[in-house]
């Protein structure tokens, strides 16, 4: 006997507890039969038709997805519409579709801690720290750390681009290029709702997604205003003049996609490795890494 989904899920919802998803979001097991044997599992980062259809043909029995197939509630799953044909294909095939959204953002080795191990940063704590008194490790939304040496903001960036999984969009940067930067925070996902909570930490630089033009715009206006203030002594509502007149935060934007595709280089050997000790059963898994994003071209 292999391992079954339902044991499959148990693993998964054990290195990436639902307790840690936001309230609006409803990740976990989206489709399949818990009586199903898993062998082979696909990673991917959006359940698209050509992801879906590609791991169906190429044997898989799981496909653990980062974002949902249904972000919203639902009143009918017939093959009328695409959700409803993916989930069709998916039971006559015996896969399964399992989700890790914001619960594997903010879990041990999840999708935030993977980018910010990626982009080398160190002393990491949550930027939004969850409270689990059974958790061996912190646990949260989003990192906070710092780079060994400080470098360049447009040297970082650079390390930053070459991390991430390749994609049509490139990385955008707002900030003074050659400014030396340490202190990082970063939040996969769409951020800039948290710039509240970034601008508390003091970090020199905000790397996240889906920046809007208004917000960012704003953003950076404002810590410009800011270290101009600093730089000539004037006292700000936020304690006083601070001794640097850096600009805090400097922003960069990543694809939303590829910075949360980080997280499968540790799924990839957390998963099988973790039902391996719970059933003795060996599963294959590998990552789909076919670019999801909705662009097909970007002109400059």
């Amino acid at each position: 006997m292999m391992a079954t989904l339902q044991q499959a899920v148990q693993v998964l919802e054990t290195l990436y507890p639902l307790r840690y998803a936001e309230s609006w979001d409803h990740p976990g097991l989206i489709v399949g039969d818990l009586e199903d044997e898993v062998r082979s599992i696909v990673f991917a980062a959006d359940p698209t038709m050509t992801v879906i259809d590609e791991a169906i043909a190429s044997g898989a029995d799981l496909i653990v997805c980062h974002h949902p197939l249904f972000f919203r509630a639902v009143h009918e799953v017939s093959t009328q519409g695409f959700r409803g044909q993916i989930v069709s294909k998916l039971y006559r095939n015996h896969c399964a579709l399992w989700v890790g959204h914001t619960n594997a953002d903010a879990s041990y080795r999840g999708v935030a801690q993977a980018a910010a191990d990626a982009f080398g940063l160190l002393d990491q704590r949550p930027l939004i720290p969850i409270d689990d008194p059974t958790a061996e490790h912190a646990v949260g939304e989003g990192r906070v750390g710092h780079l060994a040496e400080p470098m360049a903001l447009e040297d970082f960036a650079a390390l930053v681009a070459r991390e991430l999984p390749a994609t049509r969009y490139g990385v955008q940067v707002s900030g003074p290029l050659n400014m030396p930067v340490q202190r990082i925070a970063v939040l996969p996902g769409s951020g800039d709702s948290m710039f509240g909570d970034v601008n508390a930490l003091g970090v020199d630089v905000y790397v996240t997604s889906d920046l809007r033009h208004h917000p960012a715009t704003d953003e950076m206006q404002q810590a410009l205003y800011e270290a101009k203030m600093r730089e000539h002594g004037v006292p700000l509502g936020n304690g006083g003049a601070l001794d640097s007149p850096a600009v805090s935060p400097c922003l960069i934007n990543t694809p939303h996609s590829a910075i949360e595709s980080m997280w499968f280089r540790y799924a990839l050997e957390d998963v099988p490795a973790a039902i391996e000790q719970a059933t003795g059963d060996k599963v294959v898994a590998r990552w789909n890494d076919m670019r999801t994003d909705p662009w097909d071209l970007v002109i400059n």
